[in-house]
């Protein structure tokens, strides 16, 4: 008896936990968080942390300029913040900033103006894009360094040993782009957990911006979409309830009991954990940080913690990138909105949910969800987030309506610029390029 007891009791800690994360309605605000490759101008390679070119040498100058250390170990810094921007690094190198949560897509998109604006310079000296897009345009993923970050190795351990054949992809070769949101209530979570799974489908298509692979053009669509899903399956892609009718923080919290920890972070460094599961680390450690690693050592689509994150979209460049976190906050911080997408969308499986994944991979926008193409559902996404937007965040959405109307995605507008001219391709999907824009410089 005295097992059971402890089991919930972990489980009652991850759900207060997750509980802990509820706030009001007109509190509400949405996160953005961007990842990007440090590419040569010139021969297009990525690079890694390391040398005087390296990403780590990039953070070094952050910090000359103003920037405060967040993360160091053995003396690389790994991770920096200032004012409302964290810089944080993927496995290899990949070059993270993360904005904190705004009530306005407005002040987002300040934001990210105003530290482009101050850090992309350092890039430009180095002959460096800070490239937007979903893989490495170039590079292979074994030619890059992991960041001197001794979880990566561990995370790259275990995946060497349980993970799928593209584990190690995700972990060096893709960059995304993020958002975040907040809910009110168990009952409102429930609803918003339930609607972003069913909307995965929908955001790999639309913000699909990867078309080399491995040094390759892919022949196929949605290859980030491929990777998450032969990444780990227990940790990766949909989670398998997430349309159970039963769904709840508990429902969630017993997910997160029963995946493996890979490494716990104690007596002040990581430890390789393997596939030991995360609820026997609970018999020694339920403090707060440890659940928030445990919340953060999974991969959905979907994640949860003391807020919802919606995890699909490929990086891409602005306005694009802005495009998100406006479409998600048109449809989920809208009442009706929410509700007529739960309507919507109440048939939806797991099952159904893989089949249109693997049916978009091939057939794109044509590919179907209850008679209607994947292009029709995202047409009226975006009719509705309209709706549901004030006036001066509706202007965001107007980049992905003329994707649509084109039937054309990112991939698509990069391929065809790459077959004439690669590094044309790579340098108009550059930060650097469209701060150039976005300053009347271009």
């Amino acid at each position: 008896m005295e097992d059971v007891v402890n089991y919930q009791e972990k489980k009652d800690k991850i759900v207060e936990y997750i509980k802990s994360g509820e706030s009001q309605k007109e509190n509400f605000k949405i996160g953005l968080e961007m990842e990007h490759f440090v590419i040569d101008k010139d021969e297009l390679f990525s690079y890694d942390y390391f040398g005087e070119k390296g990403v780590g040498s990039t953070l070094k100058d952050l910090k000359d300029m103003g920037f405060s250390v967040t993360n160091e170990e053995d003396g690389y810094i790994l991770g920096l913040r200032k004012e409302d921007i964290a810089v944080n690094l993927e496995p290899a190198g990949q070059f993270e900033l993360a904005i904190d949560a705004k009530k306005n897509i407005n002040d987002l998109d300040k934001s990210y103006k105003k530290i482009m604006g101050e850090i992309v310079p350092i890039f430009d000296e180095k002959n460096q894009y800070l490239e937007t897009l979903g893989y490495h345009p170039k590079s292979k993923i074994m030619d890059l360094n992991i960041i001197p970050k001794d979880r990566y190795k561990y995370m790259q351990k275990y995946f060497t040993e349980f993970g799928g054949k593209y584990a190690l992809n995700m972990m060096r070769g893709t960059a995304s782009v993020q958002s975040a949101i907040d809910f009110s209530s168990e009952k409102d979570f429930k609803k918003k957990f339930f609607v972003a799974n069913a909307l995965s489908p929908f955001m790999y298509k639309l913000y699909d911006n990867a078309y080399i692979f491995q040094g390759k053009p892919y022949e196929n669509k949605n290859l980030r979409q491929e990777i998450w899903e032969y990444c780990d399956k227990n940790r990766t892609g949909v989670y398998d309830f997430a349309f159970d009718e039963d769904m709840s923080y508990e429902k969630y919290a017993e997910k997160i009991l029963n995946t493996d920890i890979i490494f716990v972070h104690e007596d002040g460094q990581d430890v390789y954990k393997g596939d030991t599961k995360f609820e026997k680390i609970m018999d020694k450690d339920f403090s707060d940080e440890m659940i928030f690693h445990a919340l953060s050592i999974v991969f959905p689509d979907v994640r949860v913690k003391k807020y919802i994150e919606i995890r699909m979209p490929d990086a891409v460049s602005y306005p694009y990138n802005l495009s998100f976190p406006a479409l998600i906050k048109g449809l989920f911080y809208n009442e009706e909105n929410l509700n007529k997408l739960r309507e919507d969308f109440k048939n939806m499986t797991y099952d159904s949910c893989q089949k249109l994944k693997m049916d978009a991979k091939e057939h794109g926008f044509d590919a179907k969800y209850e008679g209607k193409t994947i292009c029709e559902w995202i047409k009226y996404f975006i009719s509705l987030a309209k709706d549901g937007l004030d006036e001066n965040e509706k202007t965001y959405l107007s980049c992905i309506e003329k994707l649509i109307d084109e039937k054309e995605t990112l991939k698509d507008k990069f391929e065809k610029i790459y077959k004439e001219d690669p590094k044309k391709a790579c340098e108009q999907f550059s930060v650097n390029y469209v701060l150039g824009d976005i300053n009347g410089k271009a």
